[in-house]
């Protein structure tokens, strides 16, 4: 089974291969966002409802939810925004952190089954957020580095992810629950950076059999128009094989490029989810029945 089941307490979100691509909402992190930030420790979280919201109306399926601020106290943070934002969605949520008393603090005050952001293939951490992972019913991201840190070599970056997946199932967490990071490194300082994680991204899927995911505007970093080159990244991580991305779903070249490779990879029965996106309402004054009779000779 490859399908990864997420949960608010009302409301399911399956990441899985035969599924449409899936979007984890960036927005809510206030890294290098000096004013959120600054609110957020404050304890003003006008602006993370505001970010959930247009994130929500965008086409987010999930939402990244990240209180990393310097000095403050995180664990706290983090648990009152979860609890503020399961107060007016039902969307499921990613509980982000490299704070293990954090991601505890989250998942303490999470109603349903969360996406824990994440481990690492460090022994140190495994043993920390493993069993927190199994503790609470969650799922987790694996990000495919360890002590030695982030590997050129994508073959080395496989053998981590798997190493993760291998030690979760020790800790009874089916690989299911785990969504592999592969690491995207951005294509304007490693030119073959787009080429590497496609193949290990197919390699993810079809050896390891587990769910895929990234920071996409990674893959930009440095570049002019990075929303043209994340969406161009996305379309082809798709047809790879990968299921989900942490990406802004404001950007609208990243709604397209998803809901247009899941037409074209036959998750979009009918075309229906690109038709109710882009489809334009008919001018004023025009009828239904006027494409019916144009082109009909009229009679003398």
């Amino acid at each position: 089974m490859t399908d990864t089941i997420l949960s608010s307490d009302t409301k399911e979100v399956v990441i899985g291969f035969e599924r449409p691509f899936t979007i984890i909402g960036e927005r809510i992190n206030p890294t290098g966002r000096k004013v959120l930030a600054a609110e957020m420790k404050e304890g003003d979280y006008s602006r993370v409802e505001a970010d959930a919201r247009a994130q929500i109306e965008a086409g987010a399926h999930i939402l990244d939810v990240n209180a990393g601020i310097p000095l403050a106290d995180e664990p706290r943070i983090l648990a009152e925004v979860i609890q503020l934002i399961q107060s007016f969605t039902d969307m499921p949520l990613c509980i982000d952190s490299s704070i293990v008393a954090a991601l505890q603090a989250g998942l303490e005050v999470y109603k349903g089954k969360a996406l824990v952001n994440s481990v690492t293939g460090e022994d140190e951490q495994m043993e920390q957020v493993l069993p927190l992972v199994k503790k609470y019913g969650a799922a987790v991201v694996a990000i495919s580095n360890d002590e030695s840190g982030i590997s050129q070599d994508p073959d080395v970056r496989f053998e981590v992810a798997k190493k993760i997946v291998e030690r979760a199932s020790d800790y009874g967490i089916p690989a299911c629950d785990v969504v592999v990071d592969p690491l995207v490194m951005p294509v304007g300082a490693v030119n073959t950076a787009g080429l590497q994680v496609m193949k290990l991204i197919h390699r993810l899927r079809t050896e390891l059999k587990v769910n895929t995911t990234c920071g996409a505007s990674n893959i930009s970093f440095g570049l002019p128009n990075r929303d043209g080159v994340n969406g161009a990244f996305l379309s082809m991580a798709i047809q790879a094989g990968m299921t989900s991305a942490i990406a802004n779903p404001l950007h609208k070249e990243i709604i397209a490029a998803t809901l247009g490779a899941d037409v074209m990879m036959g998750r979009d029965p009918d075309c229906m989810n690109w038709i109710q996106r882009f489809r334009e309402a008919p001018a004023e004054g025009e009828g239904r029945g006027r494409r019916a009779t144009s082109g009909r000779r009229r009679r003398a």
